[in-house]
């Protein structure tokens, strides 16, 4: 299927042939299903943290601070904004003129509610002769439309979500980042004041993200008392994957290249594991408010966070007292118990196991990368949610999958996914190395077996595309996982410009 001229191609993005056969293949083989054994639910597998336990854990996390450990913030912030403004695009290719679809009214009829009116009002006289009042006055509605999305305006149709204006201020608009840069003043800041933040970024959009952190990071170090320590880094050329046609053979382009896809978010678990961090805050670029509506938001981060260090110190713990030799059989029931009742691990195997095979099993499961995974209440989001599956060494445990994982040909794991009390709203703290501190290499407790193949279409062609395990899924599979329900009120995605005219994000 390869041409000789194809290896010059795939020695620019640092790939070998074995990789592209492999990645052939898994579009003929297609990937297995995950076995689940239910829904995680409070009463299975969810911690509801009590007033006591909330208060109890935000302290341990103020106390984590003060030591010497080095936390980051890590966001994914590659994605293009253009999916916000799909109906938008829809009405400048649309036949009628003036606002007729409900979302098409909405935008319009709170145009002076958006972060983003002041400056999109600044280039529609520029550019049109007229502001936004009076273009709207005189019907003339894309106008305006196309000063938003078009390069020839704001050119926010083919701009990152993290660049965007989403919020309104007495002393000016904050974009998404700038929302990010408060929001891990709050609950990431070191002994030293020393806030660490980390974006994932597109290529193209890195100049824009840097000229950014230029014009306002003196003054956020200032309004916060911090000081940042700002990095950026890219998806790597060798996590794209190669497309296929619908009889599985290479998409070629015009040229006779052939085409590749970005992997998807999962591809950031190579970004993430560069990170040398002792803990590191996950969460999406969109999900952010204004100061007003914070203090559930960083209280809750906090408490997530102190779980976690929690539950790493005893650990710790555990994994010393294995090493020592000095545990009785009353320890080991003890480990086998916070196996399953701390960390939701169920195997009933264990009990066939001879005392050192057992030691063994539980220092395996304890030596392992681990993160807190906040959980809000289904709210008929799409996309994936907290599930108990069945793993390939016989092993329960907590997992995020998505509906693409699941056999919904299958009546059970079909009810169950159905059933499904709650939503991942990524949401995450991980702690990144081990009793020792030294970093686990976290493509290790990847799962290669839960990527997913999508169609897609280039120049007019149908192609099948290659996604790589989730990042907060099949990449961090073998991972120790812990969920905890999270206030519906820490969940504000902003999935279309619409989404700014909620009461959370003015």
């Amino acid at each position: 299927m390869l041409k000789p001229e194809d290896s010059l191609q795939l020695r620019s993005k640092n790939l070998t042939e074995n990789q592209i056969e492999e990645q052939l293949n898994c579009f003929v083989k297609g990937f297995p299903f995950l076995k689940i054994k239910s829904s995680a639910s409070v009463e299975r597998g969810i911690l509801r943290l009590t007033e006591d336990e909330l208060n109890r854990y935000v302290e341990s996390w103020d106390e984590y601070l003060k030591g010497e450990k080095r936390i980051t913030k890590f966001v994914p912030a590659s994605g293009a904004a253009s999916r916000m403004f799909k109906d938008l695009f829809a009405f400048l290719s649309a036949s009628h003129d003036v606002p007729a679809s409900a979302f098409e009214r909405t935008f319009f009829d709170g145009i002076r509610d958006f972060a983003f009116y002041d400056a999109l009002n600044r280039v529609c006289p520029a550019n049109e002769g007229a502001d936004i009042s009076s273009l709207m006055a005189a019907g003339r509605y894309k106008d305006v439309v196309a000063n938003l999305l078009e390069p020839k305006g704001l050119g926010y149709g083919s701009l990152p979500k993290g660049l965007l204006l989403f919020h309104g201020y007495p002393e000016g608009a904050r974009t998404a980042m700038e929302e990010h840069l408060a929001e891990g003043a709050m609950y990431a800041a070191n002994a030293g004041r020393a806030v660490n933040l980390h974006f994932t970024v597109s290529p193209e959009h890195l100049p824009l993200f840097r000229k950014l952190v230029e014009a306002k990071k003196a003054s956020y170090e200032k309004r916060y008392g911090v000081t940042y320590d700002l990095s950026f880094s890219t998806q790597q050329a060798n996590t794209d994957t190669i497309a296929v046609d619908l009889a599985n053979a290479p998409f070629r382009d015009a040229k006779g290249r052939l085409v590749f896809r970005p992997g998807g978010h999962g591809a950031l678990i190579q970004n993430l594991n560069r990170l040398d961090s002792d803990v590191v805050f996950i969460k999406n670029i969109d999900n952010v408010v204004p100061d007003g509506f914070r203090d559930v938001t960083v209280r809750f981060k906090k408490a997530l966070a102190g779980v976690l260090v929690t539950l790493q110190e005893k650990i710790f713990g555990y994994v010393r007292l294995i090493e020592s030799g000095n545990y009785t059989p009353d320890r080991i029931e003890e480990m086998i118990h916070f196996l399953q009742d701390a960390l939701c691990i169920k195997n009933p195997e264990t009990k066939y196991l001879e005392d050192v095979e057992l030691v063994l099993y539980i220092k395996k499961k304890l030596m392992r990368p681990l993160r807190v995974c906040g959980m809000v209440k289904n709210v008929g989001e799409p996309g994936g949610g907290p599930f108990l599956a069945c793993n390939s060494d016989g092993t329960i445990s907590p997992q995020i999958l998505e509906s693409s994982q699941i056999d919904m040909g299958a009546p059970d794991a079909r009810k169950a996914f159905e059933e499904g009390s709650h939503f991942n709203p990524v949401d995450l703290v991980c702690a990144l190395k081990d009793v020792n501190g030294k970093k686990y290499n976290l493509p290790d407790y990847v799962d290669t077996n839960t990527g997913f193949i999508s169609k897609k279409s280039k120049d007019g062609r149908d192609l099948k595309a290659l996604e790589l395990p989730g990042l907060w899924n099949g990449s961090m599979s073998d991972w120790n996982t812990v969920f905890v329900e999270a206030p519906i009120e820490t969940f504000n995605p902003v999935k279309t410009v619409n989404d700014l005219l909620r009461p959370q994000h003015r």
